[in-house]
């Protein structure tokens, strides 16, 4: 797929107030600090489209890109930033869950997980509840340049084999580095397929 055109289109705290126009939706979600602002970025070929920061925990809204006019990339809220008061956190999961499981448009969810560290509760817990709604979703290992290729399939290995003891099928499974563009022509490529499927 190539993207000749990506715009923000709307920013919202509640998944009612989305767009209403039934153009399928790919949402993006993962920890804070998982590289998901770069991972946008690098898929839509736009420098600062979302805004990447060192700082975790920036995304708080569910903010919509539209794509060749066609589909919207999602960029959902970062869950499982402790500095954030409770309150706020649990805010933040409400508007998370609420979109997931009430948003019809929500064609497929990116879980974004970290190369560089071993399964966490908090992840291996999301993926679990996905499973448990039946929300389709797809697993994103991002950052695989900061790991020698025999650690970055180890940890993908350990990935797996702790899903396996949950799960008898596994989600597909995808390879990302923003700095060097790995993973970027897959990634588009499944969309495209399933946005084909959809036709």
């Amino acid at each position: 797929m190539v993207i000749h055109d990506a715009q923000f289109v709307v920013s919202n705290i509640d998944y009612r107030q989305c767009p209403q126009d039934g153009k399928p939706e790919y949402a993006f979600i993962g920890r804070s600090n998982v590289g998901k602002s770069s991972l946008i970025n690098l898929l839509t070929n736009r420098k600062s489209l979302a805004m990447t920061s060192s700082t975790p925990g920036k995304t708080l809204l569910i903010n919509h890109f539209l794509i060749n006019n066609e589909w919207y990339l999602v960029d959902l809220p970062g869950y499982g930033y402790a500095r954030r008061g409770k309150k706020e956190r649990d805010r933040l999961q409400k508007r998370i869950e609420e979109y997931v499981l009430m948003r019809t448009q929500m064609t497929l969810l990116f879980v974004l997980v970290d190369s560089r560290h071993e399964p966490q509760k908090i992840d291996l817990a999301f993926i679990e509840w996905l499973g448990e709604n039946g929300i389709p979703f797809a697993l994103v290992f991002t950052k695989s340049d900061k790991l020698s290729a025999t650690k970055l399939q180890h940890q993908i290995e350990q990935y797996k084999q702790t899903l396996y003891k949950s799960w008898e099928e596994l989600p597909p499974i995808f390879v990302t580095s923003s700095a060097k563009g790995t993973g970027r022509d897959e990634l588009l490529d499944y969309i495209e397929q399933i946005n084909r499927s959809l036709k």
